[in-house]
């Protein structure tokens, strides 16, 4: 008997800890019951914001967006996310869900409760139980895909990034979406993916994808990509993962090529740039992100590259908040008071460098050798 208990403690933290989970909502939007699916990320900070993805035709599509989600959230390329997936695969529940009448091209019968149900029920529940950030994401494949455009037409769109594969085209809709995505004032990450198999959708897609194109606005963030040798079913193994990388790209790390191409290239000081990059994840994504190591080193190189001496203050008194422990601050300080003519700071910050947390690059014996050399020069 006294191995009850351990299992039961084993059992309700195997629990705790589960990342994926399904249940059945009651909707009375739908007025039926419905399979939802759930990926929560392990998160040790729970004061952490996680945008929510919402994925359509779930049985399809889950697994390949949590797997997606998990790898480029451990690898830095996006925030951990909190991903629900609507299953829509029993007998035609998928074709009831998504109805669009033949004539206006809008949500018929069905449809209307489905809308509800996503906008007024699971979204809010969501964000009643759960630490969500403002930012949330919908995936839609052939005619789920067509279905998530309707959120555009609200007065102001739930969803900050669409996700459309292949989508099923409803009547006009190459023409209304490309006229909302202008009218339009939010920021909006909109992603159109194409297989090269050709069917009656094709060149209406197409039409729609030249008619967003010629939309020049800042707030719209459009991302096209037509996969020559993808099928129908192929589509959605091509296409997730770069849509990822193109909506979660700011958040990405400093790359070589933003290095070059964006930073080594711009008449802003260095230090601006970050400042910048980290602003706008925090304004797009609602999340205060931790600023990495990698980007740090990456501003630093464009410092000595540009020999940027002003900004290489506000880098270390960035760097004491974000690594206070770490000799880095200091160390930049010492830089910066050293090249601007003050050996005396130079020389006491050196110092207090040397009795901090070595980090990357940065050792005691360059420290020392900074201490030494300036005692030398000074005569100290």
């Amino acid at each position: 008997m006294r191995r009850l208990p351990l299992l039961l403690a084993f059992l309700a933290c195997y629990a705790l800890n589960a990342q994926i989970s399904k249940e059945i909502f009651e909707s009375f939007k739908l007025q039926e019951r419905r399979d939802v699916s759930y990926y929560f990320p392990e998160d040790d900070d729970k004061d952490q914001k996680h945008p929510l993805i919402v994925v359509l035709d779930a049985d399809y599509l889950f697994d390949q967006v949590v797997a997606t989600s998990k790898f480029y959230s451990r690898f830095h390329g996006m925030p951990t996310s909190i991903v629900v997936g609507i299953h829509q695969s029993k007998e035609s529940i998928r074709l009831d869900d998504c109805a669009f009448d033949e004539e206006t091209g809008l949500p018929a019968e069905k449809g209307n409760g489905f809308f509800e149900f996503l906008g007024m029920e699971i979204i809010p529940y969501l964000d009643l139980n759960y630490n969500t950030a403002p930012f949330k994401m919908i995936v839609g494949y052939d005619i789920t895909a067509n279905f998530e455009n309707y959120w555009l037409f609200k007065e102001n769109s739930m969803f900050n990034a669409y996700i459309n594969i292949s989508p099923t085209l409803a009547p006009d809709m190459e023409i209304n979406v490309p006229q909302r995505l202008k009218a339009i004032n939010q920021q909006i990450f909109y992603q159109l993916i194409l297989e090269g198999e050709k069917n009656k959708d094709t060149p209406r897609i197409l039409a729609m994808d030249k008619a967003i194109k010629a939309i020049d606005k800042e707030s719209l963030h459009y991302y096209f990509d037509e996969y020559p040798n993808a099928d129908h079913t192929s589509i959605v193994t091509y296409g997730i993962g770069k849509a990822f990388d193109n909506i979660f790209g700011m958040f990405k790390p400093i790359s070589p090529k933003e290095y070059k191409t964006q930073i080594l290239t711009s008449e802003e000081p260095v230090f601006n740039y970050l400042e910048t990059k980290y602003k706008t994840i925090e304004n797009l994504f609602g999340i205060k992100k931790t600023v990495a190591l990698n980007d740090i080193m990456a501003i630093y190189a464009g410092i000595r590259k540009k020999e940027d001496l002003e900004s290489l203050k506000p880098l270390s008194d960035l760097c004491k908040v974000e690594f206070p422990s770490t000799m880095l601050g200091f160390y930049f300080e010492g830089e910066y008071y050293e090249q601007l003519g003050e050996p005396k700071k130079a020389l006491r910050t050196f110092e207090k460098a040397f009795g901090m947390e070595e980090i990357d690059f940065l050792t005691k014996e360059m420290a020392l050798e900074k201490i030494d050399a300036l005692k030398a020069d000074f005569g100290y």
